[in-house]
């Protein structure tokens, strides 16, 4: 905030409190203006945002005592319309030698003196500190920039943090409570459809800032555990679906688990072969304009036992089927530079 602004600004009018009033009052109506005019309490309300700022603009000059000192005597120049004269220094009526106070700690600074009038308008702050060279390191107005501009309030710093969901949370959404750094308990809503090192930006629940000023965000890095049975490709989810050798090569319709537990018919044409995928509609990760599918791949299970009767069986397709060459597209391929 430029200190030209102080000219037009009463920030003990904006925190409620007399000109005099003790840093202990300031802090106490500034906590009680902050809690009413917090955007958490107001969502939305531009005017409630607005007044929240304020409010915290004025706080971080009164609560300082030397911006206050600056701010009184500026307010003070301001309401008596400054006149400045050259010479040495010496007593006056009124409103004196403020500019010496400011730099000096005390009236009567070497080289200045001014005066008051009933009117006149503002003097405006580049010429009155041109008139000191700038103001430059040492003086009360170090570290306004140029001419007085300040560099604001100081927003909150972001801060990291992560979190590990199931996998199932993940593809539905979870609502999940953390606690910050101060200690503060933090309860937020992770989307549907969330994948494993997601970052999530939490706007305002980082540190706070200084007072009026922005609070930062909380930067949340989401890791998602590994399901046994499910995979994600990504908004299709993924299953490994183990059928019978009768099954592949006859064809049959089985039962395909989804990931919330319900149990859906799938039709294997006969002849499917290892490998194949099957896709489930709809029963994927739901976004807001989309659902992705359940991709099932078939895995034919070969028995590792076999019964009299089928060895019998398995030998006599064996027998049926021995003229034909399941290898000869692999040779073909392999033959190729």
């Amino acid at each position: 905030m430029a200190s030209q602004d102080w000219f037009e600004k009463d920030f003990y009018a904006t925190l409620g409190v007399p000109a005099d009033a003790e840093a202990d009052a300031i802090k106490r109506e500034y906590r009680k203006l902050a809690r009413q005019y917090h955007p958490d309490q107001n969502a939305g309300d531009a005017v409630a945002e607005q007044k929240f700022k304020e409010v915290g603009e004025a706080y971080s000059v009164l609560s300082d005592p030397e911006q206050r000192r600056q701010y009184d005597a500026i307010r003070q120049m301001a309401r008596g319309g400054a006149r400045f004269a050259p010479g040495a220094g010496g007593a006056g009526g009124g409103f004196e030698d403020v500019f010496s106070h400011l730099f000096t700690g005390g009236a009567g600074g070497p080289g200045l003196r001014f005066t008051t009038t009933g009117g006149g308008q503002q003097p405006d702050m580049e010429d009155l500190l041109r008139m000191f060279g700038g103001a430059g390191a040492g003086s009360p107005f170090d570290g306004y920039g140029a001419y007085g501009a300040s560099q604001g309030p100081r927003p909150g710093a972001d801060v990291q943090a992560t979190v590990t969901i199931g996998f199932s949370e993940a593809v539905r959404g979870d609502t999940v409570s953390l606690t910050a750094g101060d200690g503060e308990r933090i309860t937020t809503r992770i989307p549907a459809g969330v994948k494993d090192g997601q970052r999530i930006r939490l706007r305002g629940k980082g540190r706070q800032g200084d007072p009026g000023a922005a609070r930062g965000d909380l930067m949340l890095t989401v890791h998602v555990r590994p399901h046994e049975v499910f995979g994600r490709d990504g908004d299709h989810l993924t299953v490994d679906l183990p059928v019978t050798f009768a099954e592949a090569a006859l064809g049959a319709t089985v039962k395909v688990p989804t990931l919330g537990g319900e149990l859906v018919g799938v039709r294997l044409r006969p002849g499917t072969q290892s490998g194949q995928k099957l896709r489930v509609k709809g029963r994927g990760v739901a976004r807001k304009d989309t659902t992705g599918d359940l991709i099932a791949t078939v895995k034919v299970m070969v028995p590792t036992e076999l019964s009299d009767a089928a060895r019998a069986a398995v030998e006599t397709l064996a027998a049926e089927t021995a003229d034909e060459d399941v290898r000869v597209d692999l040779r073909a391929r392999a033959a190729r530079e």
